[in-house]
């Protein structure tokens, strides 16, 4: 049973909204992740590392990372170990700080994350292919003044 099917008629609608949207987030988070296990022998939060420093060529701090990641430092460092282990990431000291250092990615792991970034856009479009263009600027507007409101009120 989805998180959506716990709702019934009797609950507000916007408790049902907020079900269905977390329903169809979960599904197509679980599409996603099982896609880039099956074709890329990896994972949602590999990628999502990689496309965080694929933004930022000279690569970031770890604490930035884990920031951006909303995860803590412990899992970017397990994640990045692995990739620096298949060389997809590289560590860059960071002059006067012998401690610290920064993460980018190597060639390899450029030409690697874009082909993951390619074939998962293509699964995102697939995901949203139930609706018309016109559908997809409405439910995109709507979802901005959430955005908005929460924005406004924070």
């Amino acid at each position: 049973m989805d998180m959506e099917a716990r709702a019934h008629s009797e609950h507000p609608e916007a408790l049902r909204l907020w079900l269905r949207l977390l329903t169809c987030t979960q599904l197509v988070e679980k599409r996603l992740r099982g896609a880039l296990r099956e074709q890329f022998d990896t994972t949602l939060p590999r990628f999502d590392l990689m496309a965080q420093l694929e933004r930022v060529p000279e690569g970031l701090r770890m604490n930035e990372l884990s920031r951006r990641l909303m995860v803590t430092g412990g899992n970017v460092t397990g994640i990045t170990d692995q990739l620096v282990a298949e060389g997809l990431v590289e560590r860059i000291e960071v002059a006067g700080d012998r401690r610290a250092f920064r993460v980018r990615l190597t060639d390899l792991g450029r030409q690697s994350f874009h082909a993951m970034a390619r074939a998962h856009e293509g699964w995102i479009v697939d995901a949203f292919s139930a609706l018309g263009p016109d559908d997809m600027a409405t439910l995109h507007r709507l979802l901005g003044e959430v955005k908005h409101h929460f924005q406004e009120t924070a």
